[in-house]
Parts: structure tokens; C-alpha cells; sequence
């Protein structure tokens, strides 16, 4: 039986019992691999933690704005703001597609966010406005920080749709975890057993430590806990 009843509590309990590499050993035990975002996708601020269900948002790199044919030629930011207003709560904007010659995300986005109860975003290029975004508490995961204006340089053109990034691919709806050690994505068809075989690790990595801190020997404690 699940240790959660619904999606509020799962999140709960990601960021207060768990942490990333102890979820990420499981799912590598599982035979699911290739689960962790690139690590230069870090939080903006450390103790900054997220768990939600990703809100994927596909951007794209523009030249000569407002002389396309295209539908969202001459539109400021493409669809950008549809996808802000969309989010639901406990959702993770999660934003890749795009150069990184601009920021993707800034204050008034978390602002916006965050009036929604959007649980956090998740950035495969810049953000900007750090100091508000850190202020706000919003939980941020990006490549770094730079000022330079999404607006004449990149749109979004499409919204919850599939992504990859780091070849992760990232479903709308997929359950989504970080820390200052990463982001990883958990299978929908696994979650439950990811999650209760990870709370078991973590204790047994518990029992570990105090029998180390007691003088127990690393093999020893391996073979006697089976983890490490």
C-alpha cells in the first residue's frame, strides 16, 4: 500500500523523507537508467527542493519577429503566456527547446506561478530577476542566471506536449523531484514502488551510518545492510 493518499501528500513526502540519489539508486536498480536531467540544471538557490507533475513547454529561438507566415508571427512571446495561465496546482513549468542566449524565466512568471500554486519550474536554458524569484521562495532549477530578454529572441510554441532534454524525455504529467543533486523524472507505471523501495533504502542507509559512527567496517556494514 502506497505511503500517500494523493498527489499533495507524495510531494510532501519527497521533499521532507527522501532525497534524489536515494530515489535515483532505485530507479537505477529498476533498470531505469537515464531518469536525471543534465546537471548543470541545478537550483537557483541551495535548500530550493520541488516535487510536482511537469507542465512540459517547448520553446524556440526566433530571428526576424513580426515577418513570419506563421501563426504566432508578431506575437510577443508566442504562447508563452497561455502556457503561465494554464498551470495548474502542484505543476512544474518545465521549459527546453531554446539557445541560451536568453532568459526563459523571471519574477512575474513565479509570481504568476505561484498565485496558481504551481509547485516550482524547471529550466533547460537561463533565468533572470534571481534575487525576487529567491525571495518569493519559488522553487527555480536552471543553467544559471542571465538578464537577457526572452522577447525579441525565443517564443514558445507549444505547451503540454512531450520534451527531452539531456535525452530524459518528459511526459506532461510526469512526476518530477529535485534537489541540489539534480532532477529526476519517476515513471507513472513504477511511482509507487520507486517511492516505497526508496523510503526502505533511506532507512536502511540510516542504520548504516550509526553502525559506521560506531566502528562498524564499510564491507561489514555492506553485507550486513546491503546498501552503501
Amino acid at each position: 500500500m502506497a505511503p500517500y493518499s494523493n498527489d499533495d501528500e507524495l510531494f510532501a513526502l519527497l521533499k521532507r523523507d527522501l532525497f534524489t540519489a536515494v530515489v535515483g539508486d532505485i530507479l537505477d536498480k529498476l533498470g531505469f537508467r537515464r531518469q536525471f536531467l543534465p546537471p548543470e540544471i541545478a537550483p537557483l538557490k541551495n535548500g530550493m527542493r520541488l516535487a510536482g507533475r511537469a507542465m512540459p513547454v517547448l520553446e524556440a529561438d526566433i530571428y526576424d519577429d513580426g515577418h513570419g507566415k506563421g501563426p504566432l508571427s508578431g506575437e510577443p512571446f508566442g504562447l508563452m503566456l497561455e502556457a503561465l495561465d494554464d498551470m495548474k496546482a502542484g505543476e512544474i513549468y518545465v521549459a527546453t527547446g531554446a539557445s541560451l542566449r536568453y532568459a526563459l524565466w523571471g519574477e512575474l512568471m513565479s509570481t504568476r506561478a505561484q498565485h496558481l500554486q504551481a509547485n516550482g519550474a524547471v529550466l533547460d536554458g537561463y533565468l533572470r530577476d534571481a534575487d525576487a524569484i529567491e525571495a518569493l521562495g519559488f522553487p527555480a532549477f536552471c543553467r544559471g542566471v542571465y538578464a537577457q530578454d526572452q522577447g525579441p529572441r525565443g517564443k514558445v510554441i507549444d505547451f503540454r506536449c512531450a520534451v527531452e532534454i539531456g535525452g530524459v524525455t518528459i511526459e506532461p504529467g510526469a512526476l518530477l523531484f529535485g534537489d541540489r543533486e539534480g532532477v529526476l523524472t519517476i515513471p507513472k507505471a513504477v511511482e509507487e514502488e520507486v517511492i516505497r523501495l526508496s523510503l526502505e533504502k533511506a532507512a536502511a542507509e540510516n542504520k548504516v551510518g550509526d553502525a559506521i559512527r560506531s566502528g562498524m567496517g564499510a564491507a561489514e556494514a555492506f553485507e550486513t545492510f546491503g546498501v552503501m
